[in-house]
């Protein structure tokens, strides 16, 4: 039974990968025969907040006396759905359409070295030239912006000769093809950026307002209003919101639905094993969608994309393997009693209970539980 447990993140972990696979595939096929990016965007953060706020209605039911919002709390959640969800959302599923799934999948293992560089310019970051682990995570960015550039920037010769399904009009009136290409990859490269500060706004909006599931319910509304804005701004045609296809009814059940499950099983995985433990199954999610794209959708695939996405993986491990090493040496330099707390929590569900509503425990409480 222990051993299970042990290998219950990993499956979880897995099997999102795949979900996320699933979530590019199914969106650009959809793309493609015709639905907007735009109105998809708003569907799917609409269904997203009807899967999560009866959640945390009831949580905040059994439970009426967890934190309020408060004003300072709602303007940060009120940023980084702008910045994190809406924008994030719409460069993303625009520059997907108009490159590829494949590319886009590579393109989120950016993510964790774009958020080193802002919380490194920010200050939450401490840099040290001098330290292994800093070199680590530098040269690490550095060869992920390289194979991301490469990507963009030097398609080459085709691996695969195929061609792709009938293109439709995109936000910018164009239709996806070697034209498009750039563009497409500058929008998944914004994505990645607006992702990285959605992360870093997490930090306040944590300190604000520590229910994560109220916070993402709030989130996930007012980027649908945000959404829903642009969308009337930009979509001219009236036609555009209607989901004329069981494809397209599907896709945003599908994935709004897929969001819901993305949020709970991350955080389930990031207490037992850790962020980084999440982040090092991302290129999996590279690999099932390059497979199943140039096999059922015979998506174009290029020598300098798989060269720019291998390099991308590379740097992601890179800045992983110093990142660890970082937390590592925090470990080493915590008080004994807080390593004593961190044994018990990987033996005692109870007490890893206790500790995921209470980070900080007083001597008091661990008194209690032994």
């Amino acid at each position: 039974m222990g051993r299970m447990d042990y290998y219950k993140p990993v499956l979880a972990m897995i099997g999102l990968q795949f979900i996320y696979a699933a979530v590019a595939l199914y969106t650009r096929v959809a793309f493609l025969k015709g639905m907007s990016t735009r109105v998809f965007v708003v569907y799917r953060q609409g269904i997203a907040t009807l899967v999560f706020a009866p959640m945390a209605f009831a949580s905040r039911r059994k439970n009426p006396a967890r934190c309020s919002l408060g004003f300072k709390g709602f303007a940060w959640i009120l940023l980084a759905s702008l910045l994190g969800v809406t924008a994030n959302q719409n460069a993303y599923f625009e520059g997907l359409y108009l490159s590829s799934s494949t590319i886009a999948s590579a393109m989120t293992n950016l993510i964790p070295a774009v958020t080193f560089v802002i919380t490194a310019i920010l200050g939450m970051e401490k840099v040290n030239i001098r330290s292994l682990t800093s070199l680590a995570k530098i040269f690490g960015t550095l060869i992920c912006v390289g194979g991301a550039l490469t990507m963009t920037l030097l398609k080459g010769p085709k691996l695969l000769n195929s061609q792709l399904l009938l293109p439709t009009k995109s936000l910018l009136n164009l239709t996806p093809g070697a034209d498009t290409w750039l563009l497409g990859c500058l929008l998944l490269l914004a994505s990645c950026f607006f992702w990285s500060l959605w992360m870093v706004l997490q930090v306040p909006i944590s300190a604000n307002c520590p229910d994560h599931l109220y916070s993402s319910t709030w989130m996930c509304f007012m980027a649908t209003l945000e959404s829903a804005t642009v969308a009337l701004l930009t979509e001219k045609d009236p036609q555009a919101w209607v989901l004329n296809s069981y494809l397209e009814l599907s896709c945003c059940l599908f994935t709004g639905v897929a969001l819901s499950v993305s949020f709970f099983v991350q955080a389930w995985c990031i207490p037992k094993r850790g962020p980084l433990f999440c982040a090092m199954f991302n290129p999996l999610c590279t690999v099932i969608v390059a497979i199943y794209a140039a096999i059922f959708q015979h998506e174009e695939t290029y020598t300098g994309s798989l060269v720019g996405a291998f390099a991308v993986i590379i740097g992601l491990y890179v800045v992983l393997w110093g990142k660890a090493k970082d937390i590592e040496e925090i470990k080493q330099e915590t008080d004994p009693k807080l390593d004593q707390v961190i044994i018990i929590d990987e033996s005692s569900e109870k007490t890893c209970k206790i500790d995921l509503e209470e980070p900080l425990l007083s001597n008091k409480s661990t008194k209690d539980d032994d």
